[in-house]
């Protein structure tokens, strides 16, 4: 099978090359094999949940960033997608999916209602998802296009591809997690 003009790989992590081996560091592997294959978890709750559908379907097709899975359970998921208007009843939910989810974890508030509330700047909604969980990715718009929604998703990848894979145990990230009462 010949390899097509348009068709891009990951590129290797820096190492040591010979003739029949390569040699890197573990953590840049591991970087690699992760951000090239995050599981998401929709949890859409408005139009921004429609964009996804978008962004998912054939034409903006997601499955080429290695998330062709589209997890609806939390402890199979490893990268949580929140779009839509979060209201103050729903934050427990939504922490609690989050809880569920295994470490290494990710989460990306999609739009402008996740990010800040949006246009509701009401007593019963949340402004902002920041308020119960940490976001590593904010994607504004409202709704986002699905050029957009990629785009998050790839920066997303560079995080992860760029972490240490002892931060989750870090001193910094503990204090993080304690802000958030998540142990």
């Amino acid at each position: 099978m010949e390899k097509s003009e348009n068709v891009k790989m990951a590129d290797a992590p820096e190492g040591i090359q010979g003739e029949g081996f390569f040699a890197t560091r573990f953590d840049q592997v591991i970087g690699l094999a992760r951000a090239n294959s995050l599981w998401p978890l929709p949890f859409a709750t408005s139009c921004c949940g429609i964009e996804f559908m978008a962004t998912m379907a054939s034409h903006y097709d997601l499955a080429r960033f290695g998330s062709e899975r589209v997890s609806f359970s939390p402890r199979q998921a490893d990268m949580l997608l929140v779009m839509g208007t979060i209201s103050k009843k729903m934050a427990p939910i939504l922490r609690q999916v989050y809880e569920q989810m295994s470490e290494p974890r990710w989460v990306i508030a999609v739009g402008a209602c996740a990010s800040s509330g949006g246009i509701f700047d009401t007593y019963s909604v949340l402004q902002g998802i920041d308020k119960v969980l940490p976001v590593d990715v904010y994607v504004p718009g409202c709704p986002p296009r699905p050029e957009q929604i990629v785009d998050g998703v790839m920066q997303l990848q560079e995080l992860v591809k760029n972490e240490s894979t002892r931060r989750r145990n870090s001193e910094e990230y503990k204090e993080l997690l304690a802000s958030y009462n998540i142990e």
